[in-house]
Formats: C-alpha cells, structure tokens, sequence
C-alpha cells in the first residue's frame, strides 16, 4: 500500500473516530436520563451508572403527583396550534417577501431580520402587558400568539422560495388560478420538504418552551409538561426518579416526530424541491 493510501486509511480512520465520540457524547444525556428513570433518587445523586428496579416505583410516583393526561394535553394542543399557525403565517409572508416585488420590500425584510437581535427577555414585559390588557393571561392563547410570526422560519422559507421554480406559477396564472389558489394548491405541494425540516423546527420549539408559558400560566389546569417537570425538580425534597421519568415522557414526542420525518427534514434543510 503507498503512503498516500495509508494517509487516507489513517484520515478516514480519524473521521469516523471522531464522529463515533460525538455521537456518544450526544447520546449520553438521553441514556442517562433512561437509566436514571430505573433508579431510585440516592441512586441517581450518587451517579449510578446502572439500570435499577425502581422503574414501576417512578413510574407510580409520577403519575401520583401529576395529571399526565392534562398536561399532556395542553402541551401537545399548545404545540399542535402554535406550529400550524406559524407554518401557515411563516410560508404566506416568505413566500410574499420573494414572490411580490415592491420598493419597501428589502427594507422591510432587513428591519423584520433585525428583530432576531432582540432578546426574549427584552419583549416579555411588553408582552405580558399586552397579554394582560386583553385578558389572555392564564390561557393558552397567550402562549401561541407570540409564536405564529416567527423572524427565523419566514427567513427560511424565503431562502427556501428561491429555488422554487417560477415557471410554475406563471403556467398557472396563464390556468387562471388566483394567487391563493397558486399559493396552496402548487407552493405547499411542491415546498413539502421545506414544510416538513420547518414543521420539526417549530415544534421542537414550542414543545420544550419554558419561560413564556412560566410567565403566563398560573393555574395547574393551564400549565405543560416542560413547567410540571421543572415543578417536581426544584421541590424541597425532590424525587428526582420521578424527574426521570417526566423527562422521558416528555421526549418522545419529539423523538417521534423527528424519526418519522427525519428524510423530509435532511432534504428541507437542503433546499430539496420537488
């Protein structure tokens, strides 16, 4: 074998090496949280690095101390709401930003990018104001309505829009179809990809959002799994195997959603157009 060959073994070697350890430490949290689901709560502060026989314990515990069916519920509602509306507002107003042409329109977009420098916790006084003057705190609504403009996934879809092939809506309106028409009818079908990678984005988002439904949700009847769990960790005395459990639960929503459209979202995040 030349040398030349041995290098390339040796860097290949190298990659995959690499990879294998990033994978792992990627992997880690989740197989940690699955084997702390099995332990009792000494166990887990000690760090035990095992499978135990605490799991139906856990499993018990944390049904006992919380209505799973509720807050299920209201995550998955909040969740389901939230990310079609964005997806809905977010695709019209990319697809707006690169379709119709108009002399504000680069200086518009420029201003609505800017808004991503903006931290959270800038807006959340004005929008707790705002919230509160329309008697939407302690509802769900407060928590979707910040969320449906999302700066990001109209980016997105604008990038995404340029590689969508224009020669369809002009055969279109040539058909007599109405903008509306050309937007659901030919757009969506073909932006399935797009869709899908945003679809995963946004509802990874809203699923895990902490803060804004910590601010807006008061009562235990309104509040989502991510507020429950973050509740049973920070008590005087927490079971943190019962933590375990909640937190895994609460994952495999995303793990699913991620895994059943996982080949749209590599071909969305490509600018994949079919």
């Amino acid at each position: 074998m030349t040398s030349y060959g041995l290098k390339q073994r040796f860097s290949t070697v190298v990659v995959y090496v690499f990879l294998g350890v990033m994978a792992f430490l990627s992997i880690f949290p989740f197989l940690w949280m699955v084997i702390g689901a099995t332990n009792t709560t000494s166990d887990i502060i000690k760090g035990k690095m095992s499978f135990g026989a605490s799991l139906l314990v856990n499993v018990n515990t944390f049904l006992t101390q919380v209505d799973a069916p509720l807050v299920f519920w209201n995550s998955a509602k909040i969740t389901i709401i939230a990310t079609v509306l964005t997806l809905l507002i977010s695709s019209l107003a990319g697809y707006g930003f690169e379709i119709f042409a108009s002399r504000f329109r680069e200086k518009l977009y420029t201003l609505m990018l800017l808004t991503l420098m903006i931290p959270f916790a800038a807006l959340m006084i004005p929008l707790f104001m705002l919230m509160k003057q329309f008697g939407l705190i302690n509802t769900h609504i407060a928590v979707v309505l910040p969320t449906v403009a999302s700066a990001f996934i109209i980016f997105y879809f604008r990038q995404s829009t340029k590689a969508f092939p224009h020669e369809l809506r002009d055969a279109a309106r040539v058909d007599g179809l109405k903008e509306w028409q050309i937007f659901f009818l030919i757009y969506m079908p073909v932006m399935r990809s797009t869709y899908a990678a945003a679809f995963i984005i946004v509802f990874m988002t809203v699923w895990n959002s902490y803060l804004w439904p910590l601010i807006v949700l008061q009562s235990n009847d309104t509040k989502t799994i991510t507020l429950v769990i973050s509740s049973l960790g920070s008590a005087y005395y927490p079971d943190y195997g019962a933590v375990m459990i909640g937190t895994v639960l609460a994952t495999i929503p995303t793990l699913f959603v991620f895994f059943a459209m996982q080949r749209q979202f590599v071909e969305g995040m490509l600018g994949s157009v079919k």
